[in-house]
């Protein structure tokens, strides 16, 4: 019998352990420097550098890489494979072997690589609670005209996702106070002094992001960019809501009211808000962002065709509400100002 080298790409956060006949060769996590790079190199290698048209096996196979937790190399006997395969699903894994196929946990290819084609029934894996998740959020948005594709992936699982830490959340959330306030104020005509924000809201200068600080110093910004401050306010109340501050989130058919944060002001509010910081239960926020996901492919697509909002929706409030969430869930691990909202 031979043996084959298994490259296996997991994005649950503390995969099982490798119960079946191997001989390790290495496993590095995201506290390796060196993963993230060779990820996306990997990603280029399944696009083919973009020169292969998008299927949706290749879109589930990249988003599935952006979500790799862990990267092992070992090599296995043939007669071990059903044993490996059954790990492979418990760890939610793809496989890269020599011969250049990227393969599911049973063997199947998802990418050939002259062609970039998957077999027929070819899978990406997902972990269950989150094809749960989506299956459920389908079944709440169906009733209200809302229509998502069945194949649109889940967002990650409770075993994949790092959220942010609740002090860094609290943090950012005074961050966007400021700016949301002070781009609302200067679109209104009522400009704020800088020196007034940060008497009310020291702490929130703590954690500005370089856009941030130069919306803040700018003299005069001009009235696109004061705008784009001012719906900060939408990711906030995400934020704010995560935190439990926010006691529930509605359909986002109106824009949010501009009260929001107000009881921040001043330092000891703002010490205590963030000391005493504490995340929402983890599957209530992934339930929220799963259905925040679907709600922004409903808009874009309504944009897109030209169509009506579904439901209402307003699709401004959506985008800012999924990109606070693609923060808080570390997306693709961007910091706020490069965070990005694909659907």
């Amino acid at each position: 019998m031979s043996s084959i080298l298994i490259n296996a790409y997991c994005t649950h956060r503390n995969p099982p352990p490798l119960d079946f006949r191997h001989q390790f060769n290495n496993r590095r996590d995201r506290s390796d420097p060196n993963l993230v790079p060779h990820l996306r190199q990997f990603i280029g290698f399944v696009l083919d550098d973009g020169q292969r048209e998008m299927t949706q096996t290749l879109y589930h196979v990249m988003r599935h890489i952006e979500r790799v937790q862990q990267q092992f190399s070992f090599e296995i006997d043939e007669r071990v494979f059903r044993s490996f395969s059954k790990w492979a699903r418990s760890a939610n894994a793809i496989v890269y072997l020599p011969d250049g196929t990227v393969r599911d946990p049973s063997g199947a290819v998802l990418v050939d690589p002259e062609t970039g084609l998957a077999d027929e029934g070819a899978d990406v894996p997902y972990p269950k609670d989150a094809l749960i998740r989506r299956k459920a959020n389908h079944a709440k948005l169906q009733p209200l005209g809302i229509e998502v594709p069945a194949t649109l992936p889940p967002v990650v699982s409770d075993a994949e996702v790092h959220l942010r830490s609740p002090e860094a959340v609290a943090l950012r959330c005074l961050s966007l106070l400021v700016v949301s306030i002070k781009g609302s104020t200067a679109a209104a005509g009522e400009d704020i002094p800088l020196e007034t924000l940060k008497e009310l809201y020291p702490l929130g200068f703590r954690d500005l992001t370089p856009s941030e600080k130069a919306f803040l110093l700018a003299p005069h910004p001009d009235e696109p960019t004061n705008i784009a401050f001012s719906w900060r306010y939408e990711a906030l109340l995400i934020l704010l809501w995560s935190l439990g501050h926010v006691s529930k989130l509605e359909l986002p058919t109106t824009m949010c009211e501009g009260t929001v944060g107000d009881d921040l002001d001043g330092e000891q509010n703002q010490i205590k808000f963030v000391n005493s910081a504490r995340l929402r239960p983890l599957d209530k926020i992934l339930d929220a962002y799963d259905i925040h996901y679907r709600l922004h492919w409903a808009t874009t697509d309504a944009r897109i065709n030209e169509r009506e909002m579904p439901a209402g929706l307003m699709d401004g409030v959506v985008a800012e509400r999924h990109y606070a969430f693609n923060w808080l869930v570390r997306f693709e691990d961007a910091a706020w100002d490069n965070v990005t909202t694909p659907t």
